[in-house]
């Protein structure tokens, strides 16, 4: 066997001019379509129009023009079965040995603003997916080209011995498929999504692979991060990283987690995180203020943690950043003095979000997927928002002016730390954090004991209902002054009374926020 005939026909034009003329001077035929045929001509290079082949013009604006017998034949004919031998001798049909292909540009185009439905179904490719599913079939004999990286490969082999080995050609033809089934899963989602449906009967995604990571969540774990094909901008995936070691798997994961808060807030907002909670949180009338609250609300957790803001960092906050150990510090920029401070340190990873950056009032819900074992869990995502008009005043003293600040505030912190969740805030800032925990009262007694005298005066954030008053009883004891929580238990009516008790104000949200 040897590569005689190859029939080219590609979108994305990249090093595709160098390969043919390689093709050429190895004696291999050239059968080509449209603008690939008019390029290949142009450049000089040897080349039969696909008209040719098939003795039918090209109609319906390129529409029709693959999908005939003569092309399908001699892809899909199997070399060593006699009989498919005869039928192709007696139709005069000749075999096709290569077959390089990549599709219209769908995604490209539906990643354009307000494009046009017509414009997203006029870009979907019919021909092109069925040369590579007819070639990729008949891999035994016919090899498969979807990807510019692998021309070399095809080069090399073809150079050394006529033909490519079936070794390769089985790995081409995987990474075909792949190609095909990503293509059609981003039309099923795009059409999807046109007609309203949100949990369809099947459920089909597809992720492009950004790099692969040195392990996962720990040493002996394999792992590898992917983006989503159309990631919104304003995410860790979409990051620019100015500086520092590679992403971790960990790494990755605290990033997201400390950037779902951070776009919680309109104002200038910082968060630290590690383990994917929330160490601590503030806000302040710039990013410096508001990194100095984040701080101090646990000078011993940010160690070695990721920090988020949600400004621009300036030399002043960067100077500060500096004087500790941390991984990540993400933001929208960079000043250049910060640049310059934050890099005397080699390893602390830099990750620029641009500035399209958005707070979580103003993003729209998405679907997140969670793998169990043998199937994966599809939800919302939660960016719930609550103002003042959507509490519920529930005990006899209503919170101050202050005090529904700071319950806002915790609010939309707390719903971000694993369940069950207690946090404690006063002054713009976290204070406590008692998160993950099986009881909600042990999880007060962790957040309390964290605040220590700045419990006094502070607010408590509940990311569930109370089930009894006890948690409302070591509230009153440590002086904590206003409660929020969602409320819905068959004993809210208990805790009501120790809050009344205890002059406590209490705020009812009727929405929980359990997080996993």
């Amino acid at each position: 066997m040897a590569i005689r005939r190859a029939l080219i026909s590609v979108s994305d034009k990249t090093g595709i001019v160098e390969f043919s003329r390689e093709l050429a001077k190895q004696g291999v035929e050239i059968i080509s379509t449209g603008g690939t045929f008019s390029l290949l001509q142009k450049e000089g290079i040897p080349v039969i129009g696909i008209s040719d082949v098939t003795g039918f013009p090209e109609i319906l604006d390129g529409r029709v023009k693959t999908l005939h017998p003569a092309v399908h034949s001699g892809l899909l004919a199997i070399r060593d079965n006699e009989e498919h031998r005869q039928v192709m001798e007696e139709l005069k049909l000749d075999y096709i040995d290569l077959v390089i292909v990549n599709l219209y540009p769908f995604k490209q185009t539906i990643a354009k603003p307000d494009v046009a439905y017509e414009d997203a179904i006029e870009n979907i490719d019919i021909g092109g997916p069925t040369m590579l599913r007819s070639a990729a079939k008949n891999h035994a004999f016919v090899t498969v080209v979807v990807d510019a990286a692998d021309y070399g490969t095809v080069l090399e082999e073809l150079q050394a011995s006529g033909d490519t080995t079936l070794e390769t050609r089985k790995r081409l033809t995987a990474k075909v498929f792949r190609h095909t089934a990503a293509y059609d899963a981003l039309i099923a989602d795009y059409l999807t999504k046109q007609v309203g449906e949100e949990l369809p009967e099947s459920y089909t995604v597809t992720y492009e692979k950004l790099q692969d990571l040195r392990y996962g969540e720990n040493p002996h774990q394999k792992a590898a991060f992917y983006s989503k094909p159309l990631a919104a901008s304003g995410t860790i995936t979409t990051a620019e990283q100015l500086h520092g070691k590679e992403l971790s798997y960990n790494n990755i994961n605290d990033a997201n987690a400390a950037l779902a808060i951070v776009k919680e807030f309109t104002e200038p907002a910082v968060v630290a995180v590690k383990h994917m909670n929330p160490c601590g949180v503030g806000i302040g009338e710039d990013i410096h203020q508001a990194y100095q609250k984040a701080y101090a609300a646990d000078p011993t957790s940010i160690f070695g943690g990721i920090v988020a803001a949600n400004r621009t960092i300036g030399a002043d906050t960067a100077a500060l950043l500096n004087e500790i150990f941390l991984e990540i510090v993400i933001a929208p920029d960079f000043t250049p003095e910060a640049l310059e401070i934050l890099t005397k340190k080699k390893n602390i990873r830099l990750m620029k979000l641009g500035s399209d950056f958005t707070a979580a009032a103003e993003r729209k819900s998405e679907f997140n997927v969670t793998s169990v074992d043998g199937g994966m869990l599809v939800q919302q995502s939660d960016v719930h928002s609550l103002t003042e008009a959507d509490l519920q005043f529930v005990t006899n003293r209503k919170p101050t002016e202050e005090e529904l600040k700071q319950l806002l505030f915790g609010w939309k912190v707390v719903k971000h730390v694993k369940s069950n969740a207690i946090l404690l805030a006063a002054d713009n800032m976290t204070v406590g954090v008692g998160a993950g925990q099986m009881n909600r009262v042990g999880a007060a007694r962790i957040a309390i004991e964290q605040a220590g005298d700045k419990a006094a005066g502070s607010i408590l954030a509940s990311d569930a209902f109370f089930p009894m008053g006890d948690t409302l009883e070591l509230a009153a004891k440590a002086g904590i002054t206003a409660v929020i929580q969602p409320g819905g238990s068959i004993k809210d009516e208990e805790s009501i009374a120790v809050a009344n008790a205890n002059n406590i104000a209490m705020v009812m949200t009727g929405v929980r926020h359990f997080r996993h």
